[in-house]
């Protein structure tokens, strides 16, 4: 891909990302004019505090749920990415492959046991549910030293459901005065973090984001086949491993914050992949924009559609990707039989 197209594209990208925010940040079940949100921001950003109604609204009630949706957007579709890189098929996703539902597990867990109600006992028993699932997925899918695309994505499945079982059993068992907290989590929800909780994760969401795009040129390498990228020098079980651990955490980190926000690995790298092309190089940075963008737009739409109701905002993302996953399924069988 010629240089100017690229930078083409990732600047029309961020343009489009920075529209988003202002949008989500004026809209809601009190609509704020966008002269008083470019006002608010300013402010907050010369005094470090806000100042009048809209001030209040926009810093310290919307800006931490657009931050938020903009990093957790931007690590599921990355984790996507990943995992259809590496197995090669459009329908992988940290969903279908169990991550998410061991992360939700995990939280569940801790939530039943009271340790799980602080962001880092949340984070600490996410990760380390998404870390088990992945864990036992890789070892089913392993044998004699490859990984088999087919036995990866049936051991995803079965992780999942097993998963999403044990996750429901200790939700029916649990007293009313938790179930709220747990049905959030498994729906996704952007309210519960603070906007000093947010910006204290920025850092830790570079650290996971820079190494994806270091992998991406052997990663485009693998996707065109592993026998081509072994023989360009690149060690295909090392980078499967650090992919895989890589998207791992994204998907960790993602649920610990926000809880369980499906299909947005799924749906953002298919459409980056048929406008873009199959080279992850500039597919990786669209992603991370595009799934950004996109959540921070599905989460728009969930607290204005029933204003003053809101919805979590993963039935938003459900209800495009649901229509989404069928199409992309009806696709893949329609290609393999040769219709």
């Amino acid at each position: 891909m010629k240089r100017r197209r690229f930078f083409l594209l990732i600047g029309g990208s961020l343009l489009l990302l920075f529209l988003a925010c202002l949008l989500s940040l004026g809209l809601g079940g009190v609509k704020v004019a966008f002269s008083d949100v470019f006002s608010s921001l300013l402010s907050f950003l010369k005094n470090g505090e806000a100042r009048g109604t809209s001030g209040v609204i926009v810093i310290e009630i919307r800006l931490s749920r657009v931050l938020l949706a903009a990093m957790v957007g931007a690590a599921l579709s990355l984790a996507g990415g990943i995992y259809q890189s590496l197995i090669r098929n459009p329908l992988g996703d940290p969903y279908i492959l169990g991550v998410s539902s061991g992360a939700v597990l995990g939280s569940i867990i801790g939530i039943s046991l009271g340790m799980g109600a602080t962001l880092i006992g949340s984070e600490f028993f996410a990760f380390a549910g998404g870390t088990i699932a992945i864990i036992i997925v890789y070892l089913v899918a392993k044998r004699g030293g490859r990984m088999s695309t087919v036995r990866l994505i049936l051991a995803g499945v079965i992780v999942s459901s097993f998963f999403s079982a044990a996750a429901m059993l200790l939700f029916s068992l649990s007293p009313s005065s938790t179930v709220k907290g747990m049905l959030f989590w498994m729906m996704g929800d952007l309210s519960s973090q603070s906007l000093d909780t947010v910006l204290t994760t920025i850092p830790y969401f570079l650290l996971l984001i820079i190494p994806v795009f270091l992998l991406s040129r052997p990663l485009s390498l693998m996707m065109v086949g592993e026998e081509s990228a072994l023989s360009l020098g690149v060690d295909v079980e090392r980078i499967k491993k650090i992919s895989f651990l890589l998207a791992s955490l994204l998907t960790g980190f993602s649920v610990s914050l926000a809880g369980a926000i499906g299909f947005v690995g799924l749906i953002i790298p298919n459409i980056v992949r048929y406008l873009a092309g199959a080279d992850t190089r500039i597919g990786f940075p669209l992603s991370a924009i595009a799934g950004a963008i996109f959540l921070i737009l599905s989460d728009t739409l969930a607290r204005s559609v029933m204003a003053p109701t809101e919805l979590p905002v993963g039935v938003i993302t459900a209800g495009v990707g649901g229509p989404f996953f069928i199409f992309l399924l009806l696709r893949r069988l329609r290609d393999e039989l040769g219709d």
